[in-house]
């Protein structure tokens, strides 16, 4: 099959067909009468292999090196549970990180609620993220 109809059969567009052979996740054979692409089956395997991997939230380079160790006929199983344990842990700072920044926000948010709209004096940008100083920074970063 051509790229589009991989593409149409997969749910992506034909420019992701194309990116993913670019850089050798899909390696399709050339038709020697015309130089067109030319997928199998196997390809819309692994083009929904690689689908699911990204939703998982594996990098490119991971599902690569993945591909490849299977490839070769070494499991890749260990590999993955090491980097989704890398990528829990990764996640979970993310989110406190963000949950932080959302009392920060919160917080600014009330501090402003009774303040009116300065206009600029030349020595503040703007009086309402001045005003709230140190006061929005320490209660969340630790």
């Amino acid at each position: 099959m051509k790229v589009s109809e991989l593409a149409n059969l997969v749910g992506v567009t034909p420019d992701t067909v194309r990116y993913y052979t670019s850089i050798g996740l899909l390696v399709p054979a050339i038709d020697p009468d015309n130089g067109y692409r030319r997928f199998k089956d196997t390809d819309v395997h692994r083009l929904r292999f690689v689908l699911r991997a990204r939703r998982l939230g594996f990098h490119l380079d991971e599902i690569a090196k993945i591909i490849g160790m299977s490839d070769r006929g070494r499991t890749p199983c260990p590999v993955v549970r090491e980097i989704v344990q890398r990528r829990i842990a990764e996640t979970r700072e993310r989110v406190a990180e963000m949950q932080a920044l959302q009392a920060r926000l919160e917080q600014a948010l009330a501090l402003w609620a009774e303040m009116p709209n300065a206009e600029p004096d030349g020595h503040a940008t703007c009086a309402l993220i001045d005003a709230t100083g140190d006061e929005c920074q320490h209660t969340t970063d630790a």
